[in-house]
Order: C-alpha cells, then structure tokens, then sequence
C-alpha cells in the first residue's frame, strides 16, 4: 500500500473510531450464564470482542470487566503480585520455613562480605580546546574562526552534525533553516588539527576559509534535548575483572518501535534530529487531537489524552500509556548515570497480531523482526556513541560474552545484552491437521542453522514461547477477555486452542492461566495489550471457543521433541535460557532437562513463571529478575526470593521491566505517603540525582511513578523507603541485593560456558593444594585461572579467592594476584 495512501486510511479510521472512544473506551466480550466456569455450552459468539458491537465482559460473580482500569493507586494493573504466580501467602510457598529461613540468613552473610572498591569514571570524555578528532565536537560549543559565531554541534550520526547558531537556527548551505532536514546535516573531517565540514560535497565556507581550526567558546544556544538531571561521575572498578557493582534490567523490549508492524508503537528511542523529533505520538493520535488513539485508550482506560510529546508531554510517557516510546536515548542514559550496569535488550514480535492490527510498514514474519530490530540495536549504540564523542565511548555497549561485559562494566559503562522473546521462533509455528495430529514448520536443521544466525547478530538469551503454543513448547496462557482474544489468535496460527485442562498442583497455585474467569482487569493483566490489538482487529470467523472444566488449568501441551533440540543447542552456543511463559508442563520438563544437562545458563526474566519453578531456578544455578511493577509489590516478591536462595551460588537480584508496549510501568505511591522520595537523593556511587527534566516536563516519581525508563533510579531509592518502612529496617538490604544483581547475573552467565561454581561455597570443588599449585602458571588469564578452580569467592582489585583442602581434607584458603592486564602473578596462602 503507498505510504501517502496508508496514512490517509490510518487518519480515516482514526477520526471514525474518535466518537466511540469518547463514549466508552473498548467493546469486549461478555460471557452469558451458560457459558462461565460450569456451564453446559462453549462461548459461541467470542469473536464478537473484535466486533466493537458494545458487549461488555463479566466476571464469574456477574461484575463488569474493562480493559484498562484505574492506574492511580496500588490496585492498578501493573501492581498485582499474583499475576506473575508470585502470591504472597505463605502457606503455598514450595519451600519449606526451615529452608526459607535458612537461605535468608546465607543472604544475610552475602551482604557482610566485603564489598569491592569502586573509582569514579569520567561520564563523558574531556573536552579540549580544540577537537582531536571529528567525532569530539558532539554537544560542544565552537568557534570555526577566531572572534566567529559561537556554534553548537549536535551529532545526527557518527561524524555528522546539525549546527546551530545563538539564534537557534541551523546552518544550511547559502544560510540558516529554522528546521533540521538533510540540507541541514554536515559531514565533519580532520586532517592534522584542520576542521572541514561538508554538506553534498558543498564545503562550509566561513570568513573565507574551509579549513578551520574549531576552538572551544561559550554563548552558545544548545540544541532541544532531555535532561539527565544525574550529577557525580558514574562508577567503575579499580580493575577490568573485579566484582562489578550494578543494577540489572533482564527484559527489556528496546527496539519495540519496530514491532506488530511499526504502526502500533508512537515515537523511538532516538533521531537523528533529538528529542523533537523521537518522542512524538502517532498521526492518528495526533490529528484527532488525542481522541483516535483507539489501541492507547483501550491500554490505558482513558477516553483520550493529550497528542503532544515534546516539549509539554502532558499525558505520556507514562506508567499506563503502553504505545508510546519508553527508553529515549537520554531516558536510557538517567537510569546507567543512577547505578544500571546490565540491561537485556529484547527483540521481540508476535506475527499473528502483527497480521490483525490493521496499520503496517514492517515485515509480520518474526524472524524478520528480529533481524531488523537487532540491526537497529547496533545502529542506537553508534548513535550513542556520536553523542559521546567517537566510537566505542558511549554508555551502550553490546556485549557477547560474561568477559566482555565484565569489563564493560567495570570501566563504568553499561553492559547491553541482546535477547529474543517471540511467539514463533525460526518459523517454529506447527498446524493441526485433523486425523493427523500437530505438524510443524520447522526441523532440527532449520532451526540450528537460525540458531547460528541470530548468535552471530549478538543475541545470548531467548525465550521458546511469547503468546501461543509452537512447535517447541506449550504456552502458559492469558487469564481473562485477554486470554479469549489471544486464543482466538492462536487458533489462527495453529488451528488449535489451548488444550487447557483441569488441575490441581500441590501447592495451590502452580498453573497456568485460568481460562475465562476476569475477576477484575485491574488486579492484574500484565500484557494486556495484546488483548486490546485483537480486539480492534474487526470480527474473526473462527469456531466457538471450547468450554475448559472447572479452575486451576495446566495446557496439556508441553515440551516438544523439537523443544528438547533447542534448548540444547542453546546451551551448545551458551545462550541463556528463559522459561517464562511455557506452560508448566513444558516449564517443568525443560528444567529438568537443564538439571539433567548441568546447564548453568538459566534466568525467569519477568515473573512468567510460577513459585514450583522460581527454587528449581536457582538451585539450577539460574537468575530471577521479577517484573519490576509498583514498589510496593516487589519489595513483596523480593522478600519471597530471599527465601528461595541456594547457598551454593553468589545472591543477587534485578528486575524486569518489561517496558516499550508489553507491560505497565510501576504507578505512584503519592506525594502524601510518610515516606516519599525525596529530591535529591543519592544513588548509587554517591552521585546526586534531582528530578528528571524534558523540555517543559519535570517527573517526580511520587506523582507520577515509573512514567519511562529514566526513573528506575528514582524507583530503586522508592524500594529501599518502602522496605524500610516495612517494621523490618529493611532498606539497605534491598538496596545492597540490588546492587549485587549485576555480579549475580555474570557469574550465571560464566557457569554457562562451564566455569564451575566457587569452591568455597562449594565443598565439593575443592582440589588440592598441591594441583592447584601445579596447574596455575605465571601469566595465565583470569578465564585460564577460572577453569582450573572454578569461579572466584572474592574478586577484589587485582585478586581472587578461592578455596582448595590439603591432604587432610581440611579447608585451605588461597590468593591469585594478578597483574593490571589480568595476567596470573602469583597464589598463596590467605
């Protein structure tokens, strides 16, 4: 379809849908008598939610259900703990209280351990009086001549810039344009200490020269960008291969402006032309003044809401508004500067509501979505590094290794995984053909050769499942009109529903998704929007769904054969492996497949698990990061993985935030609770962090929660006042736990490529005293001294403990010292 077509119709539709928006925010479906929990027919007309034919949804108790909801308080949809299968009743927790109290107090011996120095690193390169090199002039304010014009350079892209006068206006060639465009962009060369700058291969001439010598001034007027408000140097280690000090994000969906299409998603985590220009809302959202953003309002609960992002950002970004862009540059940037040192980027698509949503420029096909979004992945990190001053010197740095990010981090910078989560991986979708049962799209060879391809974009962890059942595994489900609407499109992609049948686990609530029981969205639909894209979709001619028994439900489909294959060759290539959202059959047949396999590369990323399998993660040596969600509610879940904790392995806890359209963002607690955060504060590394600014936008978190992705520092210090003010004293704990989660997650990711956990926690690890002395040579690397004893007790500066026995068996406490470049000096008795 032509673009000017496309974007016409896109208009129309919206300007038509506006009226009914207005009048009530989404049409879904409601359930007749016969037709909830215990009736005696299947739901016949549940196609009608894609209608908009004005039925309303009801719970099993006859009460009204809406998409969308009430975000303003601890009951919204991004505050339900028992979504995730992470209720807080005790008295179903699969651990015993001995075990429980027991991991606890290991927990507490971890944070008396002592903590590793740190030094402050220059958050941005130093800026000489003339630039060394092209890319040093990024953000810098210059003269070209002596007594010129004062000249802001504001990089579009590695080398390239706008450039601004004190009038704010751009320098074309002939002369100044109030609006950046190509004619607008110039093209910076060094030779020697010489500056020229050319735009179509027409040099900038300035006082008859087009060579200059760009000298360091003042009186510039400064390009239109978001603040970062973070002041102090960011952290790193005193050594590249020392303990790192760091929050971590496990699931993030970054480039999701790519996703369903491209059209579903307002605004991108960067431009060329800054931030007027990425966080804009989308046309039809703009052009019906906030009224036909059909898809945002069933999202969000609200009729309608101001179009206008930068400078204003009245109505977005915020904790409910899933369509707009979460994770701008300088947002990303706000929360390295507050502590982050591990984000998980990842790449996600779900081709079936790709197909429904009626509006598209991308490719539906997942695959498809993934490579490109992993292009764009790359092409942000070189943005970043224009705006840092040359290549390799941004924040961003995607990593491939445990090492690499180590060292990453420990130079003060953010390490950037790459991931998948998608519903149909390497065309894995299967069709189910009546007399002959499930066939699959996909073989062992096609999936390893896709497996090699997306390793070498980058990507080390991966979920098999998102949305609907595949040829690798079952699918936990959605709950509610969600998960009647995500059903329906899983029989079009399989020509199944979910073979969800009756249930009883022994600790009352490990299983999957209950099936047509929606007490209240509002208590809690962590993905909602995938229900809302099909509900706009328009009707579906599919079969009536069928009727599932009586709650608790399990899908009867699990792991696959070709499941089975992937998750080994997932490990063959030590590429993390992520459980949630399979069902838990599958869950539970690829853990122990893990268990079986040794494998240490495991991480529950976003409470899409559930409690049977969170202490099986982490005696597998695995990684929880749970959704992040409101602060009161993962204090909640934090205090619940203390005690799931396993002796065994270095404890360390993230969050998941889920951001950028597939998960609500923690709302606010109000500025009238005993405790709120209080502007400034200090982060981590002791840097001084004041409320976030973006053109006329100022957040503060008690007011507006976790609004995009710069306040997650402002929601880290919120844990620690709510856990604190719990009656347990308990907020240096979080805080510490959160520090720690970096260090947790590399040493799960190292376990992966078969370094053996430590051999002080580990008593069975332990060699000899006289082998270790044998084996470990002068100038071995830190990895070569790793594999010989396993991971390190301690790290700290330029040393390593570990443990080994003597000949009585006894413990022996030993020293490697290494050199500044890692290199193995010297062991010796501690």
């Amino acid at each position: 379809m032509p673009v000017p077509f496309r974007r016409s119709l896109r208009l129309l539709l919206a300007t038509g849908t506006a009226a009914a928006v207005v009048g009530g925010v989404a049409a879904v479906v409601e359930l007749p008598d016969h037709d909830r929990p215990g009736g005696s027919q299947g739901l016949q007309d549940y196609h009608r939610a894609a209608s908009g034919e004005g039925i309303t949804l009801t719970d099993v108790h006859g009460n009204p259900v809406t998409i969308g909801g009430d975000h303003s308080h601890e009951s919204s949809t991004n505050e339900a703990l028992s979504r995730a299968g992470e209720s807080a009743a005790e008295t179903t927790d699969p651990t015993s209280a001995a075990e429980r109290r027991a991991a606890a107090a290991y927990v507490d011996r971890e944070r008396a351990m002592r903590d590793p120095k740190l030094r402050k690193v220059k958050a941005y390169p130093r800026r000489k009086d003339h630039p060394q090199d092209r890319y040093a002039l990024a953000n810098g304010c210059y003269t070209l001549v002596p007594g010129g014009t004062p000249l802001y350079f504001k990089p579009t892209a590695l080398g390239t810039y706008l450039i601004q006068d004190p009038d704010a206006q751009l320098l074309v060639p002939g002369g100044t344009a109030a609006e950046p465009s190509e004619d607008a962009v110039w093209t910076a060369e060094m030779s020697g200490r010489k500056l020229t700058l050319t735009n179509a291969d027409q040099p900038l001439e300035v006082g008859g020269t087009t060579a200059f010598l760009a000298t360091v001034a003042d009186g510039c007027t400064e390009y239109p960008e978001a603040e970062v408000n973070v002041s102090g140097n960011p952290h790193g280690g005193v050594s590249a291969f020392q303990e790192v000090r760091g929050y971590v994000d496990g699931h993030t969906h970054h480039m999701a402006f790519e996703f369903l299409g491209g059209e579903a998603h307002c605004g991108k985590p960067w431009d060329e032309y800054g931030a007027p220009y990425a966080l804009v809302d989308c046309e039809d959202h703009t052009y019906t003044g906030g009224y036909g953003g059909v898809l945002e309002s069933a999202l969000s609960g609200e009729v309608g809401h101001d179009p206008v992002g930068w400078p204003t950002f009245v109505d977005w970004p915020a904790p409910n508004s899933l369509t707009h862009e979460g994770t701008y540059y300088r947002w990303m940037e706000r929360s390295w500067r507050g502590g982050q040192r591990l984000f998980v980027n990842l790449l996600v698509e779900n081709n079936q509501l790709c197909q429904l949503y009626p509006f598209k420029r991308n490719s539906c096909d997942d695959m498809d979505s993934i490579r490109l979004q992993a292009a764009d992945a790359y092409a942000f990190q070189d943005y970043v590094d224009a705006q840092f001053g040359g290549p390799g010197k941004g924040f961003y740095r995607i990593v491939k290794t445990p090492w690499e990010a180590r060292k990453v981090i420990n130079s003060g910078k953010m390490a950037v995984v790459l991931g998948i989560e998608t519903s149909v991986p390497f065309g894995c979708t299967f069709k189910n053909v009546p007399l002959v049962g499930d066939v699959p799209a996909c073989d062992e060879e096609a999936i390893a050769t896709q497996l090699d391809e997306v390793h070498d974009l980058g990507v080390r962890q991966m979920e098999l499942v998102n949305k609907f059942d595949n040829a690798l595994s079952g699918i936990a489900g959605d709950a509610g009109e969600t998960g009647v609407l995500v059903n329906s499109a899983n029989f079009l992609e399989t020509g199944t529903f979910w073979d969800m049948r009756h249930c009883e686990p022994e600790d009352g609530e490990s299983a999957d998704r209950t099936q047509y029981a929606a007490p209240d969205i509002s208590a809690g639909q962590q993905d909602a929007l995938f229900g809302a894209i099909a509900m706009l979709s328009g009707p579906l001619a599919l079969p009536a769904l069928p009727l599932y028994p009586t709650p608790m439900h399990c899908n009867n489909r699990g792991l696959t054969t070709l499941g089975e294959y992937t998750i080994n060759e997932l490990a063959k290539r030590r590429i993390i492996f992520d459980p949630d959202h399979m069902s838990v059959k599958a869950r539970n047949a690829a853990l122990d497949q893990i268990e079986e396999m040794g494998y240490h590369g495991l991480i529950s990323s976003h409470s899409w698990s559930t409690v049977d399998a969170y202490p099986r993660v982490y005696k597998a040596g695995g990684f929880i990061t749970p959704y992040a969600g409101s602060s009161t509610s993962f204090v909640d879940k934090w205090r619940r993985h203390l005690g799931w904790a396993d002796p065994r392995y270095y404890f360390g806890i993230g969050y998941g935030a889920d951001i950028n359209g597939l998960g609500a963002q923690g709302g606010p607690r109000g500025a009238d609770v005993p405790n709120p955060v209080t502007y400034p504060f200090r982060g981590l590394g002791g840097v001084r962090v004041d409320k976030q600014r973006a053109g006329e936008r100022v957040w503060d978190l008690n007011v507006d929660g976790v609004a995009q992705y710069g306040l997650y520092p402002d929601w880290v210090q919120d844990l620690s006042l709510v856990a604190e003010a719990s009656g347990k004293g308990d907020g240096e704990k979080i805080l510490e736990d959160m520090a720690r989660g970096a260090e947790a997650y590399l040493q799960m990711w190292e376990r992966a490529y078969g370094v053996a956990p430590d051999s002080c926690r580990n008593p069975g690890n332990r060699l000899p005293v006289g082998t270790v002395q044998k084996k470990l040579r002068p100038g071995m690397s830190t990895t070569s001294v790793m594999k010989v004893v396993g991971q390190p007790y301690t790290r700290l500066g330029k040393s390593y403990g570990f443990c080994a026995k003597d000949g009585k068996g006894t413990k022996v406490e030993l020293t490697a010292t290494f050199n500044g470049k890692g290199k193995l000096r010297k062991v010796k008795r501690t």
